[in-house]
């Protein structure tokens, strides 16, 4: 009775969690007259797929997919290098000052990004990098929690890979990318998994940094999107199921190793 009432319960919950994107996938698909009614329904009828194409050519999304997928993608490989270099040093090497230096890093996690605004817009504009691809990546290009779940990878590895390595005389660095990094990708697409998820949703600096459409990411361009068509609710359902779906598909391909690599850094 117990397993029928938790069942029963996570059934409920994951209807909750999934009843939204049921909801825009089925607005998504039907005619203008059907979406605002006094009696709403789930199932179109009939099925409008052209509210996809008409969606997709009123706005350059095209544009903004490739903007999307080329800052997540720099973003995610500089962050995974430089943040595995680092935690590498803060789990294996030994440095003075280490154990503080990492604290203080840890302590930056509790800095709202909203407060980084103003001083990384100021730097942003002295470097004459306003409204280009340097200007909205490179203040983003590592992320602490990167630095922080690789590194409670590496503390949970046998010290014995490690010295043997050193035995064969392999500088920190090939030790890191030749030895450590193929036993450990379940933490590096994990990690590379909530960088790019996080950069492709970013919003807010790209807004603030850019006043170029051709930089527009897929949010800016939603939004623009939202603010063009007006009350077309099908075709804004539409535009934001395709928008969804790159993460859809990049989290379904690295799920498995998303789970083991929370697993095994022992983040709770």
């Amino acid at each position: 009775m117990r397993k029928v009432l938790i069942y029963l319960a996570l059934t409920v919950v994951t209807l909750f969690v999934l009843g939204p994107f049921i909801w825009m996938l089925s607005t998504s698909l039907k005619p203008a007259g059907q979406v605002l009614t006094t009696t709403p329904s789930l199932w179109p009828h009939p099925f409008e797929w052209r509210n996809y194409a008409a969606a997709w050519t009123s706005a350059p999304f095209a544009r903004y997919f490739l903007n999307s997928l080329f800052i997540s993608g720099v973003e995610t490989v500089f962050d995974l290098t430089l943040g595995a270099m680092a935690a590498y040093a803060f789990a294996r090497i030994n440095f003075a000052g280490k154990r503080p230096l990492f604290l203080a890093l840890l302590a930056t996690l509790m800095v709202p990004g909203e407060l980084l605004l103003i001083p990384n817009y100021i730097t942003i504009a002295k470097l004459h990098w306003m409204s280009t691809y340097q200007g909205i990546i490179v203040p983003w290009l590592i992320s602490v929690f990167t630095i922080f779940l690789m590194r409670q990878f590496f503390l949970s590895m046998p010290s014995e890979v490690f010295e043997a390595a050193e035995m064969d005389g392999l500088n920190p660095v090939r030790t890191l990318f030749q030895v450590v990094m193929p036993l450990t990708k379940p933490v590096w697409i994990t990690a590379g998994l909530i960088k790019f998820i996080g950069s492709w949703n970013s919003f807010l600096w790209v807004v603030v940094i850019s006043n170029s459409q051709s930089l527009d990411t897929v949010p800016v361009g939603l939004m623009n999107f939202t603010s063009d068509v007006g009350t077309e609710y099908n075709q804004l359902m539409a535009a934001a199921t395709f928008c969804m779906v790159p993460l859809a598909i990049v989290f379904l391909i690295g799920q498995r190793y998303f789970i083991e690599g929370i697993a095994r850094s022992g983040i709770r």
